[in-house]
């Protein structure tokens, strides 16, 4: 994170945030807002005035990382490394539980939900005047924590809305919608960050046009569903703001369509659409757009019919096994991530080897395998037949096994083919085919400049990994 040089009597703002793309978004606002309000960031916690813990919980495993990071932070108060810093929670996991985490947290000074992160900086001004809240340290104030989350948040950032962005200099996430509409089973995002809704497409418009001015090369769409975009943009009295078809989709068709009229070199990568929204438009948009990356990320979650009932995925095998070809025939060279669940209430073992054989034959070249976590106040926690965790693990070692052997036959099927890269590091590059962060990489053997676009042959591979 860099440093922004400020005045001294400005408090300085830490900030830990985990999680996905779009709580990083999320940190970028906060951040935003404390630099509007004149104070500086720093990236060393121990200097940090004041820090925050942009958490996440969309699984046990991501509220356990969040509840630790937010005790170690507390520790380190109390060995007096830093006895008067201020400790703020943020993020999804304050959204849900703060009222509850501030019963077992009471040194935290401020739980904020998803509606207060462009009011960062308004509330550290209210929390650097009082005394900080030590358990067992040398302030032993009974001041309450302030709470802010009380209902289910509603906004969403605009195109002008200051960031700081934490990714580097030329690739950035552009948030186009918040909130999330389906009824899956197994997941909560929809009571932590409520309904979908979109941003207007001159919003959206006016962000990219920014973005790529200050010389960004990739443009990362995400929201919770990406390819329910624009369905919401609905005026009762003016009718659609957008035309709508029977499939919903030409609002992405819209904005991909004029995204592509903006001047500049860069791409632009679909994350995170839903297999139901998918049109024969859009499919042909992206074929013919060729500033939009050849790249589907489609959480697919399983195969078997009876398993998408139970997770009420809203959509069915037959209408999966006709999409992923259709996607191929329909975008020569496309890149399919996807992800599954394992171990999900009442998967059999016939269910599981359902899932493996469309893993084997679907031969998807990014694929991602999650063990169910069983969510508090979700449908699926309910359910009987709960899978022990001995079986998860067997199933996600499983199928990550037939997985590992696609990805690498895949990789080496590149070797001497010539690619169009995006510099990451000197001798780091990324292919139009992976998403930063949770995909492959290509190591260049003679260093390049580093954001730019670059062209090399592949040479090898290893692993996941590609060789240039």
């Amino acid at each position: 994170m860099n440093k922004a040089t400020l005045a001294s009597d400005k408090p300085k703002i830490g900030m830990i945030s985990l999680g996905c793309a779009k709580n990083l978004v999320d940190a970028e606002i906060m951040l935003g807002s404390v630099l509007q309000r004149g104070m500086e960031i720093t990236s060393s916690a121990d200097d940090a005035d004041v820090l925050v813990i942009n958490t996440c919980a969309f699984i046990d495993s991501a509220k356990e990382e969040s509840i630790e990071a937010i005790l170690e932070a507390h520790q380190q108060r109390g060995l007096n490394k830093r006895p008067h810093q201020k400790l703020i929670v943020s993020g999804c996991m304050s959204q849900r539980f703060a009222r509850e985490l501030h019963n077992e947290l009471p040194e935290v000074d401020a739980f904020i939900g998803l509606d207060q992160v462009s009011q960062l900086g308004e509330i550290v001004e209210q929390i650097v005047s009082r005394p900080c809240r030590l358990r067992n340290g040398t302030d032993e104030s009974e001041t309450h924590a302030l709470l802010f989350p009380d209902t289910r948040p509603t906004y969403i950032p605009d195109y002008d809305t200051p960031r700081f962005r934490l990714t580097p200099a030329h690739s950035a996430y552009v948030k186009i919608a918040e909130g999330c509409n389906h009824p899956c089973s197994f997941c909560v995002i929809p009571q932590m960050r409520g309904k979908h809704r979109s941003r207007q497409p001159r919003s959206v418009l006016a962000e990219i046009r920014s973005l790529v001015a200050e010389g960004v090369r990739e443009i990362n769409l995400i929201s919770q569903d990406t390819t329910y975009y624009g369905m919401d943009l609905w005026d009762a009295k003016a009718g659609p703001r957008q035309p709508v078809d029977s499939n919903r989709g030409p609002t992405l068709v819209s904005l991909l369509r004029e995204i592509q009229e903006i001047q500049g070199e860069f791409w632009v990568r679909l994350l995170y659409t839903h297999p139901a929204h998918w049109s024969d438009e859009l499919i042909r948009t992206i074929a013919e757009c060729d500033k939009v990356a050849r790249y589907i990320d489609i959480p697919l979650q399983h195969i078997d019919e009876s398993m998408l009932g139970r997770m009420r995925r809203e959509t069915s095998r037959a209408h999966i096994e006709d999409l992923v070809p259709k996607l191929r025939a329909g975008i020569p060279g496309v890149t399919l991530r996807t992800t599954f669940i394992v171990g999900f209430p009442g998967e059999t073992d016939a269910e599981f080897e359902t899932l493996l054989d469309f893993i084997r034959r679907g031969r998807f070249e990014r694929l991602g395998v999650f063990k169910y976590s069983q969510e508090e106040g979700s449908r699926a926690a309910m359910m009987s037949a709960q899978v022990p965790e001995k079986i998860k693990n067997s199933r996600y070692r499983a199928a990550m096994a037939i997985q590992q052997c696609i990805a690498h036959e895949i990789a080496r099927e590149k070797i001497g083919s010539e690619l169009k890269l995006l510099v990451d590091q000197p001798h780091v590059a990324r292919s139009e085919g992976d998403a930063p962060d949770v995909d492959a990489r290509v190591v260049l053997s003679d260093a390049a400049a580093v954001g730019e676009f670059i062209r090399r042959t592949i040479v090898g591979s290893r692993g996941y990994d590609l060789l240039a």
